[in-house]
């Protein structure tokens, strides 16, 4: 596990997801997010671990954009502009992170095997309370995150 800490950018995978996003044309960066967040939120054997980075990566970029949502402000993340995203995301992105930390998620696996898992785990509850939350005035997508 590329992991050098507890944020949703904070390991190779997510890192090389923004990365990928950058490099998408502006108008599919949505149509990015969504699909990596419904190949999460569909899996119904085993999730690979890659695949649960890139959507909890995905998941806090639609985070920080609903009331109480951080802004993604490592350097691992995207750095171009993101289109502000439709309300139906967030529970795709609900969905995908209770995927995430359910049985069958070699993501979860491996953080549970480690004294960090609890925090981990904190986080990834965090998410997913402002996803969940009543939408409120949206946040202005960054341009520099």
């Amino acid at each position: 596990m590329g992991t050098w800490d507890l944020g949703p950018f904070e390991n190779d995978m997510a890192a090389d997801f923004a990365g990928t996003l950058d490099g998408t044309a502006p108008e599919e960066r949505e149509s990015l997010v969504r699909a990596t967040l419904g190949r999460a939120a569909r899996a119904r054997d085993y999730l690979d671990g890659s695949e649960g980075e890139e959507a909890v990566a995905a998941a806090a970029l639609v985070a920080a954009q609903c009331p109480g949502g951080e802004q993604v402000s490592t350097g691992y993340g995207p750095k171009e502009p993101l289109p502000a995203f439709s309300d139906d995301l967030r529970p795709l992105a609900v969905e995908a992170l209770d995927r995430v930390v359910a049985g069958e998620s070699e993501l979860a696996e491996l953080w549970d095997e480690t004294t960090s898992g609890p925090q981990w785990r904190e986080g990834i509850g965090r998410l997913r309370a402002v996803l969940a939350s009543e939408p409120g005035p949206r946040k202005e997508a960054p341009h520099d995150a």
